[in-house]
């Protein structure tokens, strides 16, 4: 029985993957379990703390598939934690001389941590495919419509002539700086977790043994080493859990300026054509944004659940007594819901309909307006700038009354005549001329020589 979006036959397409939802499934959480108890027999192994064939037998005999998960999830729900009654399976699963070291000097936390972590490491992995294909499409886009002029947009009115290559450049420039967080984060955050019962590995001896059991843990297991124990140090969770908060901010700033662009009276872009995708049940006209609005409502999730996982680092001496929690339900929902709305981005971006048509249209509808600042510098150079700005700003208020072109006005007007010529203000007034660095800022985004 679905009970969310992200497990409904309905929707869970609409928001999420089969990829990443795999990784979050019950099943391969438990195998993440099951993983962090055999590398840490290993690990131990090495260390000399537990016999070499114990850990060969606790690796070969601990398998998913011998896991009775209807009695571990009935024991769970007793225990309020997987791993008690996941540890008595994996030992009775082992001969006796060799169960008896699974899980040994560990405690709950210690393996819960793990997999998760190691969810997360695998998670990440699939983000950064997607990021990586985003910037891809985004790259070709910039190239692409680089001298494509249209309207620049301040407070939802039109400001100043850009083109929509250097809309794209924006967005491409924030993915970018995402890959690069992803690079810093992951030797930070994707770390070891073993501890024992407060995170001293009492457990394991008074000497630098337990150290080097962690040390070797994480190797088996393709972690960071840490400094100490961070049962209760959970910034590394929060700072995973934000970032993609972060994507999918940048995401969502995408998606509302494609909806907004998309409205039928601006008219500039158009999700790729999928024949029925946002269709109407009553209007057959409509090709309604869906992916955007997809990407738009998972960004609003994923910055709620930031929220959350900040709450759970606020956690009680050397082990919490419940923010711990709020992990459980945010970290799969965040991981699922930013490669959902990472796939919907890449989707629109791939084959987003353009025209071009409609944005030097739409560029023009202010009959000059938008170039209004071109004039006042020009004319600043020879009045000033304030006095530039008054007497643009008073030309401006005519052509808004008159319905007149800017430069109309504007050839009309002594002061201007002194100093412009009607050649220079038409010139001035046309937006494609006051591109100003859109181009070179494409090309250094890119990387274009």
């Amino acid at each position: 029985m679905a009970i969310s979006v992200l497990d409904s036959y309905l929707f869970k397409n609409l928001f999420s993957s089969d990829a990443i939802r795999r990784v979050f499934s019950d099943s391969s959480y438990t195998q993440y379990l099951i993983n962090a108890e055999t590398a840490l027999a290993r690990a131990q192994a090495k260390e000399g703390v537990i016999p070499a064939q114990a850990a060969t037998l606790i690796t070969i005999n601990c398998v998913l598939s011998k896991v009775d998960v209807d009695l571990l999830a009935k024991e769970t729900s007793i225990v309020g934690y997987p791993v008690l009654p996941l540890v008595e399976q994996l030992v009775a699963m082992c001969p006796l001389d060799a169960g008896k070291y699974v899980h040994w000097g560990a405690t709950t936390q210690d393996i819960m941590d793990l997999g998760s972590v190691l969810q997360m490491q695998k998670g990440l992995q699939l983000i950064r495919q997607e990021l990586v294909s985003l910037v891809q499409c985004l790259t070709a886009m910039c190239v692409k419509y680089r001298d494509i002029p249209m309207a620049g947009r301040t407070h939802l009115q039109h400001a100043l002539p850009i083109t929509f290559g250097y809309k794209c450049a924006v967005y491409l420039s924030s993915v970018q700086r995402h890959l690069s967080r992803l690079d810093q984060l992951e030797p930070r955050c994707l770390l070891v977790q073993l501890g024992g019962a407060v995170g001293t590995l009492a457990s394991l001896g008074t000497s630098s043994v337990g150290i080097r059991v962690r040390k070797a843990l994480a190797q088996e297991l393709g972690l960071y080493d840490t400094n100490i124990t961070w049962h209760v140090a959970r910034d590394g969770i929060a700072e995973i859990i934000n970032f993609l908060a972060l994507v999918g901010a940048s995401l969502g700033k995408v998606a509302l300026d494609l909806i907004l662009m998309s409205s039928t009276e601006i008219g500039e872009v158009s999700e790729p054509f999928v024949p029925h995708r946002g269709a109407s049940s009553t209007m057959p006209q409509k090709r309604n944004p869906i992916s955007s609005e997809l990407i738009l409502a998972a960004s609003k999730v994923l910055k709620s659940n930031a929220s959350i996982v900040l709450d759970a680092m606020v956690s009680d001496f050397e082990r919490a007594s419940g923010p711990w929690h709020l992990e459980w339900i945010a970290i799969p929902e965040s991981f699922i819901l930013a490669h959902g709305a990472l796939q919907q981005t890449v989707f629109v971006a791939s084959e987003l309909c353009v025209n071009n048509s409609k944005m030097l249209q739409n560029l023009s509808l202010s009959r000059g307006l938008i170039a209004a600042e071109a004039v006042m510098m020009a004319l600043a150079k020879h009045t000033g700038r304030q006095q530039a700005h008054s007497i643009v700003y008073n030309a401006c208020k005519t052509c808004i009354e008159t319905n007149q072109n800017l430069a109309d006005i504007l050839i009309g007007i002594k002061d201007v005549q002194d100093t412009l010529t009607a050649e220079d203000l038409r010139h001035l007034c046309d937006p494609i001329n006051y591109l100003g660095s859109c181009q070179v800022m494409i090309d250094n985004v890119v990387n274009i020589d």
